[in-house]
């Protein structure tokens, strides 16, 4: 096998294994914290989630629910267009985690 080769299965094999890494987040992180999700592959795979339907804006947000709920509910009841806006976007997110990440 040739250096170029050799070179060349290290990086594919490189890639593969942060592909498959748990992805760590806002999102992850404030779920470990919060210790509520029972594993960090599942924390994980939620991040993943919200890497696919969140802006990292979003994320930090949706983020903040899980150290303090009644935020959550604060933005669900507000009037803000922006509010009602991003309510739309985490229910997007967290219907598509539940079906993505049961386990």
């Amino acid at each position: 096998m040739t250096f170029k080769t050799t070179l060349g299965i290290c990086a594919f094999a490189g890639a593969m294994t942060l592909a498959t890494s748990v992805s760590a987040g806002p999102v992850s992180n404030a779920c470990m914290k919060a210790g509520r999700a029972g594993s960090p592959a599942l924390c994980g795979c939620i991040q993943k989630v919200a890497d696919m339907t969140l802006s990292n804006r979003d994320q930090r947000r949706a983020a903040s629910f899980f150290q303090d709920p009644d935020r959550a509910q604060e933005v669900r009841m507000s009037d803000r267009q922006s509010d009602s806006d991003f309510w739309d976007r985490y229910k997007n997110f967290a219907s598509t985690a539940e079906s993505y990440c049961s386990e």
